[in-house]
């Protein structure tokens, strides 16, 4: 039977069998569609901007020290985020993530229509879809996205635990204050680990994903309600769904997030420090730039913090604070610190600049400035190693008479004629090598180094720390006034060498690395090797004491500690040094004159307003207050030492001299205050002749043409200078002085049956011309 036509209006509708050809149709349309678009979308690699993660630096009790990078981010296992973490996401953001699929059809139409509907802007996604957001594509809303966010989270559904998903998601996802990942927000919020977060803290960060500028009630207050308001959304959430019990949820308060303190910037010591670090990390191949680069580092140092701030304290206090901008050399003003420990070689404490951000160059780590007379200990350290003598054959000892005339020529040296200055140009005559210490006398220096060899001073040099490759560490007589470049912390831990009896243990400044939260990086063996002898590092000791009591750094006595040192300054004042130790602590101080403008190397007279900088000045007051509240609160060790045969006792001072020339030394036969030859005779001298001065013969502490009455003696005749001494108290002790070059040599002697002199503390000054 044949159908009626359809009249009218029913013309112009579909038949039930064009609908449903329609509906069968569109379906296969859209299963098709389907599986070209499943098929042609991969899951592709992850953007960079969501693996870049931040380094973490802490100290070594586990604080944090500094972030790098300009991503805050440091990813963390699901382990390592509590479980009050996790369900507060989940009932922020989607409470049935472990049950559902990856896509969510009515959650997407609903929020489609309460768009549509003027209730805001919402997001139908699923965790899944925000986490292929975040970590596979861009933030750009336009289709083309959403339909590629679409296909890949229902691939990664298929391929991944859904544990791995909320674990990426947790590690991706923004909560403002630049923190990316939960690990990064606790944090910037709380000063805590993701591990430890509580429900109200987990409920607050978790409310946070979806305003988190306008959420953040310390810089957004007028939006506490707002926030208030989410956080209750969540811990409302949870309790429905049993991650919270009722008795919990009713007695708590909201915790207000703290203040933005921890700085991801670079500002203060922070930027040196991380540099450093960063070298360190580099040079010893522990990581390499690239990696360093991608971030993801969690980086336990060796800096311990309560000593790192007593080091800017101290800085600041006895140098920064003293400054006048108004003075044009106080702008040039730089300083550099380090500090180790010597039984284990870890940097406890570093000051690079005042600022990172305003001055870059790290001070403790710069290569580039003369160490001056901190070098000279290495000089002696090398004479007691190889058992080096004299050129008449005597053995190097603290003891041991040179010729410290000022700009005396270096005997036995073939290189070319040698003859440095002292500071101030003064000469010294016969002078013992501790007292030539304490006075810091480079013409001692320059004919022991040649004594010992240069070369052989370069090798304990570099035994017992400084990098062989050091600018200026050559092999010449000049090598002991300290014309290399060493960085103040390659200086710290060759004092620290010498402070542990010779042991050198290549200095650390990392604890423990960790990659992503849980790869731990191997460290480096911590070797240690005997670089000096232990008799050679302790006598070295033993006259650096003296230098602290007796010489040039007598400020490092306000430490309160038994304490070694040694002061030094570069060529034309640039830069002054102290590098000191107790038997716990090895510290060493610059303070350097750059240019701030040019970064030239500018000399520091009339810096602080006075005429000269020296190390036994700022730099060494800086050690001794530093060191000081870094051992606070710890027993007083005193030095144990192992000393060369004969360093127990301390020979006088200053001896008559014979004639120059002789390589620099005077024999020591030695009694009662004189001799010259050895010969000795109640205090007086036998064959006291001088060089264009008078014979001296002498009865009971009398001497003819310089006569003397209970040990005060009028010096004999000196060429080209005067020497003049009072001897105070002294008894038999008549000191007849001998020739004197060039020079004026002042002192009093003071003693009994020795005539010592306890010269005017020369300070210390000078370079390859004049290092001091």
């Amino acid at each position: 039977m044949k159908r009626p036509k359809r009249t009218g209006w029913r013309r112009i509708l579909p038949t039930w069998r064009m609908v449903l050809g329609a509906f069968v149709l569109g379906t296969l349309l859209l299963v098709g569609l389907f599986f070209v678009g499943y098929s042609m979308v991969k899951i592709p690699a992850a953007n960079a901007f969501a693996t870049k993660q931040s380094n973490v630096y802490l100290y070594a009790d586990g604080s944090q020290l500094a972030r790098d990078g300009e991503v805050n981010r440091e990813n963390v296992t699901l382990a390592q985020v509590s479980a009050d973490a996790q369900h507060a996401v989940l009932a922020a953001e989607d409470r049935e993530f472990y049950n559902e699929s990856a896509i969510d059809p009515k959650a997407m139409l609903r929020a489609g229509w309460n768009t549509a509907t003027g209730k805001g802007t919402q997001s139908g996604s699923t965790i899944t879809q925000q986490y292929v957001k975040n970590y596979y594509l861009a933030q750009e809303q336009t289709v083309t996205r959403k339909v590629k966010e679409f296909f890949i989270a229902i691939k990664l559904d298929r391929t991944e635990s859904k544990d791995k998903i909320l674990e990426g998601y947790l590690n991706t996802s923004y909560f403002g204050r630049n923190a990316y990942g939960i690990q990064a927000a606790a944090q910037a919020y709380y000063g805590m680990d993701a591990t430890d977060l509580d429900p109200a803290r987990a409920a607050y960060l978790a409310a946070l994903v979806n305003a988190p500028s306008e959420y953040d009630v310390v810089a957004h207050p007028e939006n506490k309600a707002a926030a208030v308001a989410r956080w209750n959304y969540v811990l409302d959430g949870m309790v429905k769904k049993g991650w919270l019990t009722d008795a919990k949820r009713a007695g708590m308060k909201f915790p207000m997030p703290k203040e933005q303190t921890v700085s991801t910037g670079m500002s203060g010591q922070r930027g040196y420090i991380v540099n450093a670090v960063n070298d360190y990390l580099i040079k010893n191949k522990i990581v390499d730039s690239d990696a360093l680069e991608a971030g993801g580092y969690r980086i336990t140092t060796t800096l311990q913090k309560s000593r790192q701030n007593a080091f800017v304290k101290a800085v600041d206090d006895k140098l920064i604070s003293q400054l006048n901008k108004k003075n044009k050399v106080d702008t040039y003003v730089r300083a550099g610190g380090a500090s180790v420990d010597p039984k284990t070689g870890k940097v406890v404490a570093m000051y690079g600049g005042i600022d990172y951000v305003k001055q870059y160059t790290n001070g403790a780590t710069r290569g580039d400035f003369q160490v001056g007379s901190t070098f000279k200990p290495f000089v002696f350290a090398s004479a007691v190693d190889n058992g080096s003598t004299t050129q008449s054959g005597q053995t190097i000892t603290p003891n041991t008479y040179y010729d410290g005339t000022n700009k005396r020529a270096v005997q036995g040296w073939p290189g070319g004629a040698y003859a440095p200055e002292n500071e101030d140009e003064k000469s010294y005559g016969k002078i013992t090598v501790r007292k030539a210490t304490d006075l810091s006398v480079n013409s001692v220096y320059a004919q022991m180094a040649v004594d010992v060899g240069p070369s052989k001073v370069k090798q304990t040099a570099v035994d017992l720390g400084i990098p062989s490759d050091t600018k200026d560490l050559q092999p010449y007589p000049s090598i002991a006034l300290g014309t290399a470049t060493a960085s103040v912390l390659d200086m710290a831990e060759a004092y620290a060498t010498l402070a542990n009896h010779g042991k050198h243990g290549t200095y650390t400044m990392v604890d423990k690395v960790t990659r992503d939260g849980t790869q731990e990086i191997r460290l480096p063996d911590a070797a240690t090797k005997q670089a000096v002898s232990r008799q050679a590092a302790d006598t070295t000791t033993s006259i650096l004491q003296s230098v602290v009591d007796n010489g040039t750094a007598t400020a490092a006595q306000a430490a309160g500690r038994p304490a070694a040192g040694k002061t030094g300054t570069a060529e034309e004042d640039t830069a002054a040094w102290f590098a000191g130790y107790t038997p716990d602590l090895a510290t060493v101080v610059s303070v350097m004159g750059q240019d701030p403008v040019t970064a030239a190397h500018k000399s520091l007279y009339g810096a602080l307003g006075l005429p000269r900088i020296n190390g036994g000045g700022a730099p060494t007051e800086i050690w001794a207050e530093y060191t000081k509240a870094a051992l606070k609160g710890t027993t007083a060790s005193e030095f144990d030492l192992d000393l060369q045969a004969g360093a127990e006792t301390v020979a006088p001072g200053t001896q008559a001299s014979a004639t120059p020339g002789t390589g620099g030394t005077t024999d020591q036969g030695q009694d009662n205050g004189g001799t010259t030859g050895g010969g000795t005779g109640n205090g007086g001298t036998t064959d006291g002749s001088t060089t264009d001065g008078t014979t001296g013969s002498t009865t009971d502490g009398t001497t003819t043409d310089g006569s003397t009455t209970d040990g005060t003696t009028t010096s004999g005749t000196t060429t080209s200078g005067t020497s003049t001494g009072t001897t105070t108290s002294g008894t038999d002790s008549g000191t007849s002085t001998g020739t004197t070059t060039a020079g004026t040599s002042t002192g009093t002697t003071t003693g009994t049956d020795s005539g010592t002199t306890t010269g005017t503390t020369a300070g210390d000054g000078g370079g390859f011309g004049f290092v001091q």
